[in-house]
């Protein structure tokens, strides 16, 4: 749903029960940003950073990633500009700034890339944003897209190096878009913390049906920010809410037990969608609420921080939202996918609070939910099966 008026952020927020734990309840918040026109969007300025180093060297690395930045060239404008830099065996500048009018010519030095040698990461990073602010275009999208398999074994090495190196570069103006592929020696925490640290975002691209989502479907919040250092800040009432969690987030575990620590908020780009999930536990007042299922008492609020890009100056958008209860079979099927997804990776975790449930539990809500005509949907429903007969041989296995 687009913000009202001009509002740069739309809140939904929906409490039901909760599927794995009826003495519970779920609480959704829907956040969606203000989509931007591509037609009026300033020009951009991206530097194509790929590690094209030995461990890059199959099917599911450079190649996947040369298929992905193609489809990237072919959204560009004639005042968007590229150029191409890459580490590995070499470290340096492979294509100089070239207009996005020019696709043959992009679209060729990306396909002559080859792999070999160790991984400078270090070098490629600083030659990238050096590169990046030579044709710095203000009042214009100035990004660095890093592509890696996150395995820096020359150079920076400890993320408390590369923390301090990206948080010093993105003062510059210059955001990070990070792109992970690989398995295996793919350094998953590495890339995350790069994006976190460069005012960016970050995809893991496991096969071209992803790269097509994450650089042609949804290619203007990939690319184009609306807001910048966001972060919601969602404080409870105590005569409805006995106790709560937030599901999933776990890589900001630490920081959200530690009221003294600081959690740095994130970039969020055109026409962005995402839904938080809370599992709450009613207090008895809360429970003699539903029948009403509405009253004038406020239930949460619901607070976002952020900057506009370029700005430094904080704003704020607030939602109070009063106790409101929905009956879990009368919300649209979209609500019940998210709860599957939720449901899937706490099992996925052997979480505690999904204990009573059974892969066979899963998958059927997993099918019950899903759009079939969404293809990543349908993927996920084979995911969950793939799970349940790898999960079930393994308990197997033990049993014998």
């Amino acid at each position: 749903t687009e913000p009202t008026g001009n509002d740069p952020f739309y809140v939904k927020p929906t409490l039901t029960s909760c599927p794995w734990n009826p003495a519970n309840q779920l609480y959704y918040i829907n956040l969606c940003s203000r989509k931007l026109n591509l037609d009026t969007l300033p020009p951009c300025n991206l530097v194509f950073l790929i590690d094209v180093s030995g461990s890059m060297d199959m099917p599911n690395r450079l190649p996947l990633l040369q298929s992905a930045f193609r489809l990237l060239v072919n959204n560009l404008r004639a005042k968007d500009s590229v150029s191409l830099v890459v580490y590995g065996g070499i470290t340096g500048v492979m294509l100089e700034t070239t207009s996005g009018a020019e696709k043959e010519k992009i679209i060729r030095a990306i396909d002559e890339l080859t792999p070999s040698g160790s991984t400078p990461g270090e070098a490629g990073i600083r030659l990238a944003y050096t590169q990046a602010r030579r044709h710095f275009i203000h009042g214009g999208n100035n990004r660095v897209i890093l592509a890696t398999d996150g395995d820096f074994n020359v150079g920076l090495k400890t993320e408390a190096e590369l923390d301090e190196m990206i948080s010093a570069q993105r003062e510059s103006g210059v955001y990070l878009t990070c792109l992970g592929v690989g398995m295996g020696n793919y350094k998953d925490s590495k890339i995350q913390l790069l994006a976190e640290k460069g005012n960016g975002n970050f995809a893991y691209l496991d096969n071209f049906k992803e790269a097509e989502k994450v650089l042609l479907k949804e290619f203007t919040q990939t690319l184009y920010s609306v807001a910048d250092d966001v972060f919601m800040n969602v404080e409870f009432n105590p005569d409805y809410v006995k106790q709560y969690r937030l599901i999933g987030f776990d890589n900001k575990v630490g920081a959200l037990k530690d009221a003294g620590s600081l959690v740095e908020g994130g970039e969020i780009g055109s026409g962005f969608s995402m839904i938080a999930m809370f599992e709450i536990e009613p207090t008895d007042l809360n429970r003699s609420s539903i029948n009403s299922q509405s009253t004038n008492d406020r239930f949460a609020n619901i607070r976002l921080q952020y900057r506009h890009p370029g700005d430094t100056t904080h704003h704020y958008f607030d939602r109070n939202n009063n106790f409101s209860y929905t009956v879990y079979e009368q919300l649209d099927k979209s609500y019940h996918f998210s709860a599957a997804v939720a449901q899937f990776g706490s099992m996925l975790r052997n979480s505690s609070f999904v204990k009573t449930r059974t892969w066979n539990d899963m998958v059927l809500m997993a099918q019950a939910s899903a759009d079939e005509t969404d293809l990543l949907q349908k993927e996920f429903v084979n995911l969950t099966m793939q799970a349940k007969n790898l999960y079930m041989k393994g308990k197997k296995k033990k049993s014998q």
